[in-house]
């Protein structure tokens, strides 16, 4: 298999100057001052059915982030928030995480898009986040844990490719590799830049 991903320095750097765009929207790396924003989605029965619980604090939130932004500048762990690229309105978080080994495996989450989002920002965010973590950063998997109540997001990442491994009694357990992210790449960016999408 085809070996992708940055040195560990090279890696250091490209992460100082971290932004991801695409068609429609763009992703940038989440600060505390983003806390009050963050928390409104997680406390919105809207989006927070199948995300861990939070305390109705904003100020915990914003702790949260204090302590995730030191992670980050290890390089463990990165949070986005998702934005319109025509107006610059945040529309979402994302994050990757639970990075296993040297560039084995890592999972990603926290994923919500609101009201707001295009038509095509969930295959956006999948463009971005694979391409970053496999293709960048050379992850050679990845793991993820659905709750099995959530169906929509079941048959969304089994469409792309994504194998059920086992399961708990309240998740299944899947994974992800860069072969078969590359095999619909082409098809993903397709529907992106369809001219009708927007």
């Amino acid at each position: 298999m085809k070996t992708y991903g940055l040195k560990k320095g090279e890696l250091r750097l490209r992460m100082k100057q971290l932004e991801f765009k695409s068609k429609t929207i763009y992703l940038r790396l989440a600060e505390p001052s983003d806390a009050a924003f963050i928390h409104a989605l997680r406390i919105d029965k809207q989006y927070n059915q199948y995300l861990s619980s939070v305390d109705d604090d904003v100020s915990k939130q914003e702790k949260w982030l204090i302590d995730y932004k030191r992670r980050e500048n290890l390089g463990q762990e990165f949070y986005y928030i998702i934005h319109l690229n025509s107006s610059s309105i945040p529309i979402g978080t994302v994050r990757v995480y639970d990075f296993l080994g040297e560039r084995d495996s890592f999972s990603w989450g926290s994923w919500i898009l609101n009201e707001k989002k295009t038509k095509y920002a969930a295959l956006e965010c999948v463009l971005l986040i694979y391409d970053f973590a496999f293709l960048e950063m050379g992850f050679k998997r990845c793991h993820m844990d659905m709750r099995k109540q959530n169906l929509k997001i079941i048959d969304f990442h089994k469409r792309l490719g994504a194998k059920i491994i086992g399961e708990t009694n309240e998740d299944f357990l899947a994974h992800y590799f860069p072969e078969d992210y590359l095999k619909i790449r082409n098809d993903i960016k397709k529907i992106i830049e369809n001219k009708n999408s927007k």
